[in-house]
């Protein structure tokens, strides 16, 4: 009897077992973190910021975020609202605890600031890298954003060029040198004549001829 009573138990209990609803799995966390930096391109000496906001929808758990780059800031300032950072030359690590997402309050936002260190060499690729990780999404599947570029070789203020180029004015003539030319060669025509004239008269001595006159309007009868 006692056997028949148990096994009607244990069929009811494996048939509510059977009817109830399986626990439903957890919402898919949505964190998409975005990172601006401002001026972008900045160059050595100049002052640099970097935002970090993070959109999207979900909760995360013991959220960290961590900021990358790979040239020295100088003087790094970083706040995070809510939580709070550590920073240094290079990294900037902020603990932001728990995190509603999608909701009516503000988006979580790091603000870095620094100024990048002078003597970096011109053709350095300043990349700078931003992470989000949590209970939900762990080292090894972080959320990234990142930007990059290339460091030009010049950190100089652009100034307005001079209003006339030393090789420019080189090449101008100086004053009188066009009257100096037609002179010259008047003086070696005048030579070449002198020449001629006097060939002239060596060839009439020669043959016994009297000299011609100089004279103009008229035809060397030679």
């Amino acid at each position: 009897m006692w056997e028949s009573v148990a096994a009607s138990v244990a069929g009811v209990m494996g048939a509510v077992a059977a009817a109830a609803p399986a626990p439903l799995p957890a919402p898919a966390v949505d964190a998409t973190p975005v990172l601006t930096s401002t001026p972008f391109g900045a160059l050595p000496e100049q002052r640099v910021t970097h935002t970090v906001t993070i959109s999207g929808r979900g909760t995360l758990t013991a959220t960290r975020i961590t900021f990358t780059t790979t040239v020295d800031l100088d003087g790094v300032i970083a706040r995070a609202e809510p939580g709070r950072c550590a920073a240094s030359p290079r990294i900037v690590v902020c603990d932001l605890g728990d995190l509603l997402l999608g909701t009516a309050a503000a988006a979580p936002r790091i603000t870095i600031t620094g100024r990048i260190r002078p003597g970096v060499p011109p053709g350095t690729v300043v990349r700078n890298r931003v992470s989000v990780t949590s209970v939900e999404s762990t080292a090894t599947d972080p959320h990234i954003a990142s930007n990059a570029y290339l460091l030009s070789g010049s950190t100089a203020t652009a100034t307005d060029p001079p209003l006339e180029s030393p090789a420019v004015a080189s090449e101008v003539r100086p004053p009188g040198r066009s009257l100096r030319v037609p002179a010259v060669a008047a003086v070696m025509v005048g030579a070449v004549a002198a020449g001629t004239l006097l060939t002239r008269r060596r060839l009439r001595r020669r043959h016994g001829l009297p000299p011609a006159a100089v004279t103009t309007g008229h035809r060397d009868p030679m």
